[in-house]
């Protein structure tokens, strides 16, 4: 259910004081293309469920996860039939804390946790998401607390996972195992301030005390993306704010993204986001 859709701009309803929205969704209703600034748990619990997310067509299983991170251009195709459980948790409050900062941003656009993809947890963080939609529709006191107390269990197996994830074929990584994420979560803050210069693969994996080719691997097996994929996701996020100011012009927007042109900018920002710089201003001014 999306109550207020402005454009692409979806202004997320949290359930009155509080700063969560959970529902168990059985509507037989297709939501189009938009984007929010909270992330977004979605769990089928009753037949399928279909996405496009960042122009990827996603199919959910009954118990596959989908992690929806701020800003991701996603839209849902529902079956006639069907339940799932929609989550959406204003994460703000708790981005100050560099792991949870790190783990959006490694997340981002999206992840898929699947019983084949992540055997290790995917039952765990489907019993913590079922205790919090228990605990949601409860509305006892100290609710609130309870389910961010979860929400950061979940997120916390998920980050567990990837240091488990990456460390596990190299024995050197294997014994280094939180040196090695926190290495690489420093990599990624440094690309997310730095994003709008030159950065070269080269330069990062010098800076980081790896050699290129081992750090390109690892880098891809870290964020699930290729280095300069993830560079111009954060270029493309860092676009998106600057946008929304209207004095702004696109070509400024451009540079001061580190894109070396003007069309270079609008290809990029087109292949992440679905549309051009431009029709995504004009959506997000009609939604003001």
């Amino acid at each position: 259910m999306i109550e207020t859709l402005n454009g692409i701009v979806e202004t997320v309803n949290y359930k009155q004081s509080t700063s969560l929205k959970l529902y168990y969704n059985d509507e037989y209703e297709d939501y189009p293309a938009h984007w929010h600034a909270a992330i977004e748990i979605i769990m089928p619990i009753e037949n399928q469920y279909y996405l496009n997310c960042s122009g990827e067509n996603v199919v959910l299983r009954e118990g596959d996860i989908i992690i929806i991170c701020p800003g991701c251009i996603h839209s849902i195709k529902a079956p006639e039939t069907g339940k799932r459980i929609i989550f959406q948790p204003d994460t703000t409050e708790l981005r100050f804390m560099p792991e949870v900062e790190s783990l959006i941003n490694i997340m981002s656009p999206y992840i898929v946790v699947t019983p084949e993809d992540y055997p290790q947890i995917h039952e765990t963080v489907k019993d913590l998401l079922l205790e919090i939609n228990e605990t949601y529709l409860t509305n006892s006191q100290f609710s609130e607390v309870d389910i961010y107390s979860k929400l950061l269990q979940f997120l916390s197996c998920i980050g567990k996972n990837f240091v488990a994830r990456n460390t596990s074929e190299d024995s050197y990584d294997h014994l280094h195992g939180d040196d090695y994420f926190e290495k690489f979560m420093e990599v990624c803050d440094y690309i997310d301030e730095h994003c709008a210069e030159n950065l070269s693969l080269e330069y990062i994996a010098s800076r980081s005390g790896f050699s290129k080719f081992y750090f390109s691997r690892r880098f891809k097996q870290f964020t699930n993306v290729s280095f300069y994929k993830y560079v111009n996701q954060k270029r493309i996020a860092k676009a998106e704010m600057l946008l929304m100011e209207p004095r702004n012009s696109i070509t400024d927007i451009a540079l001061n993204c580190g894109f070396p042109s003007l069309s270079s900018f609008i290809r990029m920002f087109k292949i992440i986001k679905g549309c051009t710089p431009t029709e995504f201003r004009s959506m997000y001014w009609c939604s003001k």
